[in-house]
Protein backbone atom coordinates (compact mmCIF):
# COMPACT_ATOMS: atom_id res chain seq x y z
CA UNK A 1 0.00 0.00 0.00
CA UNK A 2 2.97 2.69 0.85
CA UNK A 3 4.54 1.57 -2.02
CA UNK A 4 1.32 2.84 -4.24
CA UNK A 5 0.98 6.26 -2.86
CA UNK A 6 4.90 6.31 -3.46
CA UNK A 7 3.84 5.95 -6.98
CA UNK A 8 0.77 8.18 -6.80
CA UNK A 9 2.96 10.89 -5.36
CA UNK A 10 5.59 10.44 -7.83
CA UNK A 11 2.96 11.10 -10.43
CA UNK A 12 1.21 14.20 -8.76
CA UNK A 13 5.11 15.58 -8.72
CA UNK A 14 5.90 14.55 -12.46
CA UNK A 15 2.73 15.40 -13.60
CA UNK A 16 3.04 19.25 -12.37
CA UNK A 17 -0.31 19.46 -10.48
CA UNK A 18 -0.92 22.00 -7.70
CA UNK A 19 -3.28 22.33 -5.11
CA UNK A 20 -4.88 25.14 -7.04
CA UNK A 21 -5.84 22.88 -9.61
CA UNK A 22 -9.46 21.69 -10.14
CA UNK A 23 -10.95 19.34 -7.63
CA UNK A 24 -8.10 16.51 -6.35
CA UNK A 25 -5.24 18.20 -8.23
CA UNK A 26 -5.40 14.87 -10.60
CA UNK A 27 -7.08 16.87 -13.16
CA UNK A 28 -4.32 18.27 -15.35
CA UNK A 29 -2.29 14.81 -15.34
CA UNK A 30 -5.69 13.10 -16.21
CA UNK A 31 -6.22 15.51 -18.93
CA UNK A 32 -2.95 15.20 -20.48
CA UNK A 33 -2.58 11.60 -19.56
CA UNK A 34 -6.28 11.47 -21.70
CA UNK A 35 -4.98 13.41 -24.31
CA UNK A 36 -1.76 11.95 -24.96
CA UNK A 37 -3.77 8.67 -25.66
CA UNK A 38 -6.12 9.87 -27.96
CA UNK A 39 -3.01 11.41 -29.73
CA UNK A 40 -1.25 8.03 -29.75
CA UNK A 41 -4.54 5.90 -30.14
CA UNK A 42 -5.29 8.35 -33.71
CA UNK A 43 -1.41 8.02 -34.98
CA UNK A 44 -1.45 4.79 -34.36
CA UNK A 45 -4.84 3.88 -36.26
CA UNK A 46 -3.50 6.02 -39.08
CA UNK A 47 -4.69 3.56 -42.07
CA UNK A 48 -3.29 5.40 -45.25
CA UNK A 49 0.66 5.02 -44.51
CA UNK A 50 2.43 7.50 -46.56
CA UNK A 51 5.50 5.87 -48.51
CA UNK A 52 6.53 8.70 -50.85
CA UNK A 53 4.60 12.36 -51.23
CA UNK A 54 2.40 10.85 -54.14
CA UNK A 55 2.11 7.12 -52.49
CA UNK A 56 -0.20 5.98 -49.61
CA UNK A 57 -0.26 2.45 -48.76
CA UNK A 58 -3.07 0.56 -46.55
CA UNK A 59 -4.68 -2.35 -45.21
CA UNK A 60 -8.00 -3.52 -46.93
CA UNK A 61 -10.12 -0.52 -47.40
CA UNK A 62 -14.30 -0.67 -47.21
CA UNK A 63 -16.46 1.42 -48.90
CA UNK A 64 -16.66 4.10 -46.72
CA UNK A 65 -13.04 4.84 -46.78
CA UNK A 66 -12.96 5.76 -50.23
CA UNK A 67 -14.53 8.68 -48.83
CA UNK A 68 -11.48 9.47 -46.62
CA UNK A 69 -8.83 8.90 -49.56
CA UNK A 70 -10.99 11.44 -51.78
CA UNK A 71 -10.19 13.78 -48.66
CA UNK A 72 -6.88 12.44 -48.83
CA UNK A 73 -6.29 13.83 -52.39
CA UNK A 74 -6.17 10.42 -53.85
CA UNK A 75 -6.90 10.43 -57.34
CA UNK A 76 -6.18 6.82 -58.23
CA UNK A 77 -6.53 3.44 -56.12
CA UNK A 78 -4.91 0.43 -56.83
CA UNK A 79 -5.96 -2.99 -55.53
CA UNK A 80 -3.63 -5.47 -54.69
CA UNK A 81 -5.82 -8.08 -53.45
CA UNK A 82 -7.57 -10.40 -55.37
CA UNK A 83 -11.34 -11.22 -54.88
CA UNK A 84 -12.37 -13.95 -52.60
CA UNK A 85 -9.25 -13.64 -50.46
CA UNK A 86 -11.50 -12.55 -47.77
CA UNK A 87 -15.16 -13.11 -48.40
CA UNK A 88 -16.43 -10.38 -45.58
CA UNK A 89 -13.77 -7.72 -47.19
CA UNK A 90 -15.36 -5.27 -49.62
CA UNK A 91 -14.51 -6.87 -53.02
CA UNK A 92 -12.89 -5.41 -56.34
CA UNK A 93 -16.48 -4.23 -57.92
CA UNK A 94 -17.36 -2.43 -54.50
CA UNK A 95 -14.39 0.01 -54.37
CA UNK A 96 -14.35 0.52 -57.89
CA UNK A 97 -18.09 1.60 -57.83
CA UNK A 98 -17.32 4.02 -55.02
CA UNK A 99 -14.15 5.01 -56.20
CA UNK A 100 -15.96 5.83 -59.42
CA UNK A 101 -18.69 7.96 -57.45
CA UNK A 102 -16.22 9.65 -56.12
CA UNK A 103 -14.16 10.71 -59.00
CA UNK A 104 -11.57 8.42 -58.24
CA UNK A 105 -9.66 5.66 -60.86
CA UNK A 106 -9.54 2.49 -59.57
CA UNK A 107 -7.10 -0.12 -60.91
CA UNK A 108 -7.02 -3.70 -59.86
CA UNK A 109 -3.81 -5.35 -60.11
CA UNK A 110 -4.23 -8.55 -57.63
CA UNK A 111 -0.81 -10.45 -56.19
CA UNK A 112 -1.80 -14.04 -54.67
CA UNK A 113 0.50 -15.23 -51.96
CA UNK A 114 2.14 -17.06 -55.09
CA UNK A 115 4.60 -14.29 -55.36
CA UNK A 116 5.19 -11.42 -58.13
CA UNK A 117 6.02 -11.68 -61.58
CA UNK A 118 7.31 -9.13 -64.25
CA UNK A 119 3.45 -7.98 -65.65
CA UNK A 120 2.16 -7.07 -62.18
CA UNK A 121 5.27 -5.40 -61.79
CA UNK A 122 4.82 -3.18 -65.06
CA UNK A 123 1.58 -2.75 -64.55
CA UNK A 124 2.19 -1.12 -61.30
CA UNK A 125 4.49 1.00 -62.69
CA UNK A 126 1.73 2.00 -64.95
CA UNK A 127 -0.84 2.55 -62.70
CA UNK A 128 1.37 4.80 -60.48
CA UNK A 129 2.03 7.36 -63.14
CA UNK A 130 -1.73 8.02 -63.54
CA UNK A 131 -1.78 10.01 -60.28
CA UNK A 132 -0.63 13.28 -62.15
CA UNK A 133 -0.94 16.18 -59.40
CA UNK A 134 -2.92 13.74 -56.93
CA UNK A 135 -1.69 10.92 -54.91
CA UNK A 136 -2.53 7.13 -55.45
CA UNK A 137 -3.29 4.62 -52.70
CA UNK A 138 -2.77 0.99 -53.20
CA UNK A 139 -4.26 -1.41 -50.77
CA UNK A 140 -3.76 -5.37 -50.21
CA UNK A 141 -4.80 -7.45 -47.15
CA UNK A 142 -1.72 -5.54 -44.52
CA UNK A 143 -0.28 -3.09 -47.51
CA UNK A 144 2.76 -5.25 -47.71
CA UNK A 145 1.97 -7.19 -50.69
CA UNK A 146 1.10 -3.13 -51.96
CA UNK A 147 4.69 -1.87 -50.45
CA UNK A 148 6.51 -4.38 -52.41
CA UNK A 149 5.35 -4.47 -55.58
CA UNK A 150 6.16 -0.57 -55.45
CA UNK A 151 9.35 -1.52 -54.22
CA UNK A 152 9.77 -3.89 -57.30
CA UNK A 153 8.51 -1.36 -60.27
CA UNK A 154 11.16 1.31 -58.07
CA UNK A 155 13.47 -0.75 -58.81
CA UNK A 156 12.70 -2.48 -62.10
CA UNK A 157 13.32 2.13 -63.08
CA UNK A 158 16.67 2.05 -61.37
CA UNK A 159 15.76 3.49 -57.75
CA UNK A 160 18.75 2.40 -55.52
CA UNK A 161 17.27 -0.77 -53.27
CA UNK A 162 18.76 1.05 -50.25
CA UNK A 163 16.18 4.20 -51.09
CA UNK A 164 13.54 1.83 -51.63
CA UNK A 165 13.76 0.26 -48.16
CA UNK A 166 14.39 3.04 -46.06
CA UNK A 167 11.12 4.80 -47.70
CA UNK A 168 9.52 1.82 -47.13
CA UNK A 169 10.66 1.24 -43.40
CA UNK A 170 9.39 4.75 -42.65
CA UNK A 171 6.16 3.35 -43.65
CA UNK A 172 6.55 0.39 -41.33
CA UNK A 173 7.17 -2.04 -44.08
CA UNK A 174 9.91 -4.21 -44.67
CA UNK A 175 11.26 -5.38 -47.90
CA UNK A 176 13.94 -7.91 -46.80
CA UNK A 177 11.91 -10.94 -48.30
CA UNK A 178 12.36 -9.40 -52.07
CA UNK A 179 15.91 -7.75 -51.93
CA UNK A 180 17.55 -10.09 -54.14
CA UNK A 181 14.82 -9.35 -56.33
CA UNK A 182 15.19 -5.92 -55.72
CA UNK A 183 18.77 -5.96 -56.30
CA UNK A 184 18.31 -7.89 -59.54
CA UNK A 185 16.25 -5.63 -60.95
CA UNK A 186 18.07 -2.40 -60.01
CA UNK A 187 21.05 -3.92 -61.34
CA UNK A 188 19.65 -4.84 -64.88
CA UNK A 189 17.98 -0.62 -64.61
CA UNK A 190 21.56 0.83 -64.06
CA UNK A 191 20.90 1.56 -60.49
CA UNK A 192 23.70 3.58 -58.96
CA UNK A 193 24.24 2.23 -55.72
CA UNK A 194 23.64 4.50 -52.63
Amino acid sequence: MRQNLSIIAAILALGGCSEESEGTGLTPYLAATAADKAAAAKKENKMFRKIEDNLLVSPQISVADVAAAKAAGITVIINNRPDGEDPDAAQGAEIAAAARAAGIEYIAIPVTHAGFSRPQIDAMQAALSKGGDGKTLAYCRSGTRSTLLWALSQAAKGESPRVIAAKAADAGYDVAPIALMLDTLAAAAGAKGE
